[in-house]
Protein backbone atom coordinates (compact mmCIF):
# COMPACT_ATOMS: atom_id res chain seq x y z
CA UNK A 1 0.00 0.00 0.00
CA UNK A 2 1.34 3.41 -0.97
CA UNK A 3 1.51 6.36 1.44
CA UNK A 4 2.02 4.24 4.55
CA UNK A 5 2.41 6.09 7.81
CA UNK A 6 5.10 4.78 10.17
CA UNK A 7 2.62 3.16 12.54
CA UNK A 8 0.78 1.53 9.62
CA UNK A 9 3.85 -0.31 8.27
CA UNK A 10 3.69 -3.40 10.56
CA UNK A 11 0.02 -3.84 9.62
CA UNK A 12 0.80 -3.41 5.92
CA UNK A 13 3.58 -6.01 6.15
CA UNK A 14 1.22 -8.52 7.77
CA UNK A 15 -1.38 -7.80 5.08
CA UNK A 16 1.22 -8.35 2.35
CA UNK A 17 2.21 -11.74 3.77
CA UNK A 18 -1.41 -12.76 4.12
CA UNK A 19 -2.17 -11.80 0.52
CA UNK A 20 0.83 -13.78 -0.71
CA UNK A 21 -0.34 -16.82 1.22
CA UNK A 22 -3.87 -16.55 -0.17
CA UNK A 23 -2.52 -16.32 -3.73
CA UNK A 24 -0.33 -19.40 -3.33
CA UNK A 25 -1.31 -22.23 -5.70
CA UNK A 26 -1.68 -24.53 -2.69
CA UNK A 27 -3.54 -21.97 -0.54
CA UNK A 28 -6.09 -24.58 0.58
CA UNK A 29 -3.25 -26.40 2.34
CA UNK A 30 -2.57 -23.34 4.49
CA UNK A 31 -6.13 -22.79 5.71
CA UNK A 32 -5.22 -22.83 9.40
CA UNK A 33 -2.20 -20.57 8.84
CA UNK A 34 -4.36 -18.08 6.89
CA UNK A 35 -6.98 -18.01 9.64
CA UNK A 36 -4.28 -17.48 12.26
CA UNK A 37 -2.75 -14.61 10.28
CA UNK A 38 -6.17 -12.98 9.73
CA UNK A 39 -6.80 -13.01 13.48
CA UNK A 40 -3.33 -11.61 14.15
CA UNK A 41 -3.87 -8.87 11.54
CA UNK A 42 -7.20 -7.85 13.04
CA UNK A 43 -5.75 -7.78 16.55
CA UNK A 44 -2.72 -5.75 15.43
CA UNK A 45 -4.95 -3.25 13.65
CA UNK A 46 -7.14 -2.93 16.73
CA UNK A 47 -4.18 -2.42 19.06
CA UNK A 48 -2.56 0.23 16.87
CA UNK A 49 -5.67 2.27 16.13
CA UNK A 50 -7.10 2.15 19.65
CA UNK A 51 -4.05 3.84 21.14
CA UNK A 52 -3.10 6.54 18.63
CA UNK A 53 -1.28 9.62 19.90
CA UNK A 54 -2.56 13.12 18.99
CA UNK A 55 0.27 13.48 16.46
CA UNK A 56 -0.61 10.17 14.83
CA UNK A 57 -4.21 11.35 14.48
CA UNK A 58 -2.95 14.55 12.83
CA UNK A 59 -1.04 12.37 10.37
CA UNK A 60 -4.20 10.37 9.65
CA UNK A 61 -6.18 13.58 9.14
CA UNK A 62 -3.63 14.55 6.47
CA UNK A 63 -3.47 11.12 4.82
CA UNK A 64 -3.39 11.65 1.03
CA UNK A 65 -5.76 8.73 0.48
CA UNK A 66 -8.38 10.11 2.86
CA UNK A 67 -11.73 11.05 1.23
CA UNK A 68 -12.10 14.78 0.51
CA UNK A 69 -15.15 17.04 0.23
CA UNK A 70 -16.06 16.09 -3.36
CA UNK A 71 -15.75 12.41 -2.45
CA UNK A 72 -18.26 12.81 0.39
CA UNK A 73 -20.55 14.83 -1.87
CA UNK A 74 -20.49 12.00 -4.40
CA UNK A 75 -21.04 9.27 -1.79
CA UNK A 76 -23.44 10.92 0.67
CA UNK A 77 -25.36 13.48 -1.42
CA UNK A 78 -27.37 13.35 -4.64
CA UNK A 79 -28.28 15.86 -7.37
CA UNK A 80 -25.22 18.00 -6.70
CA UNK A 81 -25.08 21.08 -8.92
CA UNK A 82 -21.83 23.00 -8.43
CA UNK A 83 -21.83 26.80 -8.44
CA UNK A 84 -18.76 28.89 -9.21
CA UNK A 85 -17.26 32.30 -8.55
CA UNK A 86 -17.65 35.02 -5.94
CA UNK A 87 -19.00 37.65 -8.43
CA UNK A 88 -16.32 40.02 -7.16
CA UNK A 89 -12.89 38.78 -8.21
CA UNK A 90 -12.40 35.18 -9.33
CA UNK A 91 -13.23 31.50 -9.00
CA UNK A 92 -11.36 29.84 -6.12
CA UNK A 93 -11.21 26.07 -6.63
CA UNK A 94 -10.07 25.48 -3.03
CA UNK A 95 -13.74 25.99 -2.09
CA UNK A 96 -16.48 23.97 -3.76
CA UNK A 97 -20.21 24.22 -3.24
CA UNK A 98 -23.65 24.06 -4.71
CA UNK A 99 -27.18 22.73 -4.43
CA UNK A 100 -27.63 19.10 -3.40
CA UNK A 101 -29.94 16.66 -1.70
CA UNK A 102 -29.22 14.47 1.30
CA UNK A 103 -31.79 11.76 1.96
CA UNK A 104 -34.55 13.84 0.38
CA UNK A 105 -33.62 17.14 2.03
CA UNK A 106 -32.62 19.99 -0.28
CA UNK A 107 -29.47 21.69 1.05
CA UNK A 108 -26.58 23.94 0.10
CA UNK A 109 -23.33 22.02 0.61
CA UNK A 110 -20.00 23.87 0.77
CA UNK A 111 -16.50 22.62 1.57
CA UNK A 112 -12.78 23.04 1.17
CA UNK A 113 -11.19 20.74 -1.41
CA UNK A 114 -7.62 19.44 -1.67
CA UNK A 115 -6.03 17.79 -4.71
CA UNK A 116 -5.01 14.18 -5.26
CA UNK A 117 -1.83 14.92 -7.21
CA UNK A 118 0.57 17.82 -7.72
CA UNK A 119 -1.32 19.25 -10.69
CA UNK A 120 -4.67 19.23 -8.90
CA UNK A 121 -3.15 20.49 -5.65
CA UNK A 122 -1.79 23.51 -7.50
CA UNK A 123 -5.21 24.05 -9.06
CA UNK A 124 -6.90 23.72 -5.67
CA UNK A 125 -4.10 25.60 -3.87
CA UNK A 126 -3.67 22.60 -1.52
CA UNK A 127 -7.12 23.30 -0.06
CA UNK A 128 -6.07 26.74 1.23
CA UNK A 129 -8.66 29.30 0.13
CA UNK A 130 -8.04 32.88 -0.98
CA UNK A 131 -10.46 35.67 0.03
CA UNK A 132 -12.55 34.96 -3.08
CA UNK A 133 -13.08 31.41 -1.82
CA UNK A 134 -14.69 32.66 1.39
CA UNK A 135 -16.67 35.25 -0.57
CA UNK A 136 -17.91 32.50 -2.87
CA UNK A 137 -18.95 30.48 0.18
CA UNK A 138 -20.74 33.54 1.56
CA UNK A 139 -22.53 34.10 -1.76
CA UNK A 140 -23.79 30.51 -1.72
CA UNK A 141 -24.86 30.75 1.93
CA UNK A 142 -26.78 33.96 1.22
CA UNK A 143 -28.51 32.15 -1.63
CA UNK A 144 -29.38 29.29 0.74
CA UNK A 145 -30.78 31.79 3.23
CA UNK A 146 -32.86 33.42 0.49
CA UNK A 147 -34.41 30.11 -0.58
CA UNK A 148 -34.70 28.67 2.93
CA UNK A 149 -32.20 25.86 2.37
CA UNK A 150 -30.17 24.33 5.24
CA UNK A 151 -26.41 24.74 4.91
CA UNK A 152 -23.91 21.90 5.35
CA UNK A 153 -20.18 22.68 5.34
CA UNK A 154 -17.34 20.15 5.11
CA UNK A 155 -14.04 21.39 6.53
CA UNK A 156 -10.67 20.06 5.41
CA UNK A 157 -7.99 22.73 5.17
CA UNK A 158 -4.64 23.50 6.74
CA UNK A 159 -5.78 27.13 6.86
CA UNK A 160 -6.57 30.11 4.70
CA UNK A 161 -3.88 31.00 2.15
CA UNK A 162 -1.34 33.35 3.86
CA UNK A 163 0.21 34.85 0.70
CA UNK A 164 0.66 38.48 -0.29
CA UNK A 165 -2.18 38.34 -2.82
CA UNK A 166 -4.61 37.09 -0.17
CA UNK A 167 -3.57 39.88 2.19
CA UNK A 168 -3.98 42.47 -0.57
CA UNK A 169 -7.51 41.25 -1.18
CA UNK A 170 -8.29 41.29 2.57
CA UNK A 171 -8.40 37.66 3.68
CA UNK A 172 -9.02 38.58 7.34
CA UNK A 173 -11.99 40.76 6.39
CA UNK A 174 -13.47 38.02 4.20
CA UNK A 175 -13.30 35.48 7.04
CA UNK A 176 -14.60 37.99 9.60
CA UNK A 177 -17.65 38.80 7.45
CA UNK A 178 -18.39 35.07 7.12
CA UNK A 179 -18.28 34.66 10.90
CA UNK A 180 -20.73 37.54 11.37
CA UNK A 181 -23.11 36.48 8.61
CA UNK A 182 -23.16 32.80 9.53
CA UNK A 183 -24.24 33.70 13.04
CA UNK A 184 -27.30 35.45 11.57
CA UNK A 185 -28.55 33.15 8.80
CA UNK A 186 -32.09 31.99 9.57
CA UNK A 187 -31.57 28.45 8.30
CA UNK A 188 -30.01 25.41 10.01
CA UNK A 189 -26.23 25.17 9.61
CA UNK A 190 -24.21 22.01 10.21
CA UNK A 191 -20.41 21.89 9.92
CA UNK A 192 -18.35 18.71 9.78
CA UNK A 193 -14.57 18.60 10.15
CA UNK A 194 -13.58 15.72 7.85
CA UNK A 195 -9.79 16.09 7.93
CA UNK A 196 -7.75 19.13 8.88
CA UNK A 197 -9.47 22.01 10.64
CA UNK A 198 -6.85 24.73 10.48
CA UNK A 199 -7.37 28.06 12.23
CA UNK A 200 -9.52 30.82 10.71
CA UNK A 201 -9.42 29.04 7.39
CA UNK A 202 -11.64 26.36 8.91
CA UNK A 203 -13.69 28.71 11.06
CA UNK A 204 -14.56 30.80 7.98
CA UNK A 205 -17.15 28.13 7.10
CA UNK A 206 -17.42 26.63 10.59
CA UNK A 207 -19.96 28.77 12.49
CA UNK A 208 -22.84 26.34 12.82
CA UNK A 209 -25.70 25.10 14.97
CA UNK A 210 -24.03 21.70 15.15
CA UNK A 211 -20.32 20.99 14.67
CA UNK A 212 -19.35 17.38 13.99
CA UNK A 213 -15.85 15.96 13.67
CA UNK A 214 -14.61 12.67 12.27
CA UNK A 215 -12.78 10.46 14.74
CA UNK A 216 -9.33 11.04 13.23
CA UNK A 217 -9.78 14.68 12.20
CA UNK A 218 -8.42 17.65 14.14
CA UNK A 219 -9.51 21.26 14.72
CA UNK A 220 -6.96 23.79 15.90
CA UNK A 221 -6.07 27.46 16.11
CA UNK A 222 -2.62 26.64 14.71
CA UNK A 223 -0.88 23.63 13.19
CA UNK A 224 1.29 21.51 15.53
CA UNK A 225 4.35 22.49 13.46
CA UNK A 226 3.54 26.19 13.74
CA UNK A 227 2.97 25.91 17.49
CA UNK A 228 6.26 24.00 17.91
CA UNK A 229 8.15 26.64 15.93
CA UNK A 230 6.80 29.38 18.21
CA UNK A 231 7.01 27.70 21.63
CA UNK A 232 9.99 25.38 21.21
CA UNK A 233 11.75 27.15 18.30
CA UNK A 234 11.81 23.76 16.60
CA UNK A 235 9.21 22.33 14.20
CA UNK A 236 10.38 18.81 15.06
CA UNK A 237 8.57 19.23 18.39
CA UNK A 238 5.25 18.96 16.53
CA UNK A 239 4.27 15.77 18.38
CA UNK A 240 4.68 17.54 21.72
CA UNK A 241 2.68 20.51 20.41
CA UNK A 242 -0.14 18.27 19.16
CA UNK A 243 -0.45 16.83 22.67
CA UNK A 244 -0.47 20.27 24.31
CA UNK A 245 -2.94 21.86 21.87
CA UNK A 246 -5.79 19.42 22.70
CA UNK A 247 -6.84 19.26 19.05
CA UNK A 248 -8.12 15.69 18.71
CA UNK A 249 -11.80 14.86 18.37
CA UNK A 250 -11.88 13.39 21.90
CA UNK A 251 -10.31 16.50 23.44
CA UNK A 252 -12.59 18.85 21.54
CA UNK A 253 -15.69 16.91 22.54
CA UNK A 254 -14.66 16.95 26.21
CA UNK A 255 -14.11 20.73 25.96
CA UNK A 256 -17.60 21.05 24.38
CA UNK A 257 -16.18 22.68 21.25
CA UNK A 258 -17.77 20.06 19.00
CA UNK A 259 -21.15 18.39 19.34
CA UNK A 260 -20.40 14.86 18.17
CA UNK A 261 -17.56 12.57 17.13
CA UNK A 262 -18.37 10.63 13.98
CA UNK A 263 -16.65 7.20 14.18
CA UNK A 264 -14.40 5.99 11.37
CA UNK A 265 -13.84 2.38 10.29
CA UNK A 266 -10.97 0.59 12.00
CA UNK A 267 -7.80 1.82 10.31
CA UNK A 268 -9.15 5.24 9.36
CA UNK A 269 -11.44 6.74 6.73
CA UNK A 270 -8.90 6.16 3.96
CA UNK A 271 -9.38 2.40 4.31
CA UNK A 272 -13.16 2.45 3.74
CA UNK A 273 -14.63 5.51 2.05
CA UNK A 274 -18.12 4.05 1.64
CA UNK A 275 -18.62 3.17 5.31
CA UNK A 276 -17.26 6.53 6.48
CA UNK A 277 -19.53 8.44 4.08
CA UNK A 278 -22.56 6.38 5.11
CA UNK A 279 -21.90 7.05 8.80
CA UNK A 280 -21.37 10.78 8.20
CA UNK A 281 -24.54 10.95 6.11
CA UNK A 282 -26.59 9.28 8.83
CA UNK A 283 -25.35 11.73 11.47
CA UNK A 284 -25.82 14.78 9.23
CA UNK A 285 -29.40 13.78 8.47
CA UNK A 286 -30.13 13.10 12.14
CA UNK A 287 -28.92 16.56 13.22
CA UNK A 288 -30.57 18.25 10.24
CA UNK A 289 -33.98 16.79 11.04
CA UNK A 290 -33.64 17.90 14.67
CA UNK A 291 -32.73 21.45 13.65
CA UNK A 292 -35.55 21.71 11.09
CA UNK A 293 -38.06 21.26 13.92
CA UNK A 294 -36.85 24.38 15.74
CA UNK A 295 -38.53 27.77 15.24
CA UNK A 296 -36.18 30.34 13.69
CA UNK A 297 -36.02 32.44 16.85
CA UNK A 298 -34.98 29.44 18.95
CA UNK A 299 -32.48 28.31 16.31
CA UNK A 300 -30.71 31.69 16.38
CA UNK A 301 -30.87 31.87 20.19
CA UNK A 302 -29.28 28.44 20.61
CA UNK A 303 -26.58 29.25 18.03
CA UNK A 304 -25.71 32.45 19.87
CA UNK A 305 -25.62 30.70 23.26
CA UNK A 306 -23.49 27.89 21.84
CA UNK A 307 -20.65 30.17 20.80
CA UNK A 308 -20.95 32.49 23.81
CA UNK A 309 -20.36 29.45 26.04
CA UNK A 310 -16.91 28.79 24.54
CA UNK A 311 -13.81 29.69 26.52
CA UNK A 312 -14.90 29.04 30.10
CA UNK A 313 -12.04 28.56 32.52
CA UNK A 314 -11.43 28.04 36.22
CA UNK A 315 -9.27 30.42 38.19
CA UNK A 316 -7.66 29.44 41.47
CA UNK A 317 -8.76 31.96 44.13
CA UNK A 318 -6.13 33.92 46.08
CA UNK A 319 -5.67 33.11 49.78
CA UNK A 320 -7.67 36.13 51.11
CA UNK A 321 -10.50 35.45 48.65
CA UNK A 322 -10.57 31.77 49.65
CA UNK A 323 -10.71 32.65 53.34
CA UNK A 324 -13.52 35.16 52.73
CA UNK A 325 -15.51 32.57 50.76
CA UNK A 326 -15.03 30.01 53.53
CA UNK A 327 -16.20 32.51 56.17
CA UNK A 328 -19.33 33.31 54.17
CA UNK A 329 -20.21 29.67 53.73
CA UNK A 330 -19.79 29.08 57.46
Amino acid sequence: MKHQLDFEKPIAELQRKLDELKQHPQAHSFKEEIERMEKKLEESRRQVFSSLTPWQRVQLARHPKRPYTLDYIQLAFTDFSELHGDRLYAEDRAVVGGFARIQGHRVMVIGTQKGRDTKENIRRNFGCAHPEGYRKALRLMRMAHKFGLPIITLIDTAGAYPGIGAEERHIAEAIAVNLREMMLFEVPIIAAVIGEGGSGGALGIGVADRVLILENAYYSVISPEGCAAILWKDRSAAAKAAEALKITAKDLFELKLVDEIVPEPLGGAHNDWATTAATLKERLVCHLEELLKLPTSELLKKRYEKFRAFGHFLEKPTAPAAAEAAAKSA
